[in-house]
């Protein structure tokens, strides 16, 4: 029996996949806990369908990544903070204050997509990546200066 699975499975195969398998395991196992359905004609085109929605968005949030990755590779992020006598901060500057930073500037972006390591605690330059997509992370560049 032909079925075609909703979800990946271990040693039977992907999403989206059409797979044969004992109809007593499909009737018994996989169709009634929703993890394949039956491989009718109408259901085949619904997956073929389906694919090409998923791809069309993935192209879309790939272009719009690329887009707002040109927008953030200009830009430059300057804090004036408070620092002891080895350049040591009196706090720190965490995800959050660079996404507020930006958002100043006109800039949205999730501070969960700022791949700081940890905070930053003393003077100098840094360069922050942020993941916007799988493939595209463009690196911010964050100066930490002491307030005069």
């Amino acid at each position: 029996m032909q079925v075609i699975l909703r979800q990946q499975q271990d040693k039977l195969g992907e999403e989206g996949e059409v797979v044969t398998v004992k109809p007593g395991f499909a009737r018994n196992y996989l169709i009634p806990r929703g993890i394949a359905y039956e491989a009718t004609d109408a259901n085949l085109r619904r997956i073929q369908v389906e694919k090409e929605r998923a791809a069309k968005r993935a192209a879309d949030e790939f272009g719009e990544a690329r887009a707002e990755a040109k927008r953030l590779s200009g830009v430059s992020l300057t804090f004036n903070v408070r620092a002891g006598e080895e350049g040591r901060l009196f706090g720190s500057i965490t995800n959050q204050d660079i996404a507020d930073r930006l958002s100043e500037e006109g800039i949205s972006i999730d501070r969960k997509k700022i791949e700081l390591e940890e905070p930053i605690k003393a003077l100098g330059v840094y360069s922050v990546p942020v993941h916007l997509h799988s493939e595209v992370r463009p690196e911010l560049k964050v100066w930490v200066i002491k307030e005069e």
